[in-house]
C-alpha cells in the first residue's frame, strides 16, 4: 500500500496558524529547567562496573606435581626446625578471588611465627595467615 503524504499538511490547516498557547495560571518554565529534562541520564547504573569486573582477569589454581610437593614439604620441615629463630621467608601462594572463579598468585615476605599443622596454615609475625594448600613456593631470605 502506497501512502500519499501530500494530504498530511492539509489535515492541520485549521490549527497550523493559531497562536502558541500561554497558560494564564502558570509561569513559563525557565530555559535551564527545560534543558535539564532532556539531559542524558545513566539508565543502566552500575553497568560500567559490571563490564569492568567481567573483563578483570583471574588465574587458575596450579596443581603441583608430586616432585614439587616433595620439595615444598622439605622446605616446610626445614622452616619448622628453624622456627625458634623466626626465619625471614618469601611465600608465593594462590589468593582466591572474592567475586569470581579463580584468583591471583601473590608474594608475601615476612618472619615466620608458626606452622599450624592441624589448621594447615602458615602464620607470619605480622599476622598474615596462609593456607598450606595455597602455597606453591617458599624461599628463605638471606
Amino acid at each position: 500500500m502506497i501512502r500519499d503524504n501530500s494530504n498530511d499538511i492539509e489535515r492541520y490547516d485549521d490549527i497550523i496558524n493559531l497562536p502558541h498557547h500561554r497558560s494564564k495560571t502558570r509561569q513559563p518554565m525557565p530555559n535551564i529547567d527545560r534543558a535539564a529534562q532532556f539531559s542524558p541520564f545513566a539508565a543502566l547504573t552500575g553497568y560500567d562496573g559490571a563490564i569492568k569486573e567481567t573483563a578483570r582477569l583471574t588465574d587458575r589454581r596450579i596443581e603441583l606435581d608430586e616432585a614439587a610437593k616433595t620439595i615444598l614439604d622439605e622446605k616446610l620441615r626445614t622452616m619448622q626446625e628453624q622456627i625458634a629463630n623466626k626465619p625471614e621467608i618469601t611465600i608465593t601462594y594462590f589468593q582466591p578471588d572474592e567475586k569470581k572463579v579463580g584468583g591471583a598468585y601473590v608474594n608475601a615476605s615476612g618472619f615466620l611465627k608458626k606452622i599450624d599443622i592441624y589448621e594447615r596454615a602458615l602464620i607470619l609475625v605480622d599476622g598474615l595467615r596462609i593456607e598450606l594448600d595455597d602455597i606453591i613456593d617458599i624461599d628463605f631470605c638471606s
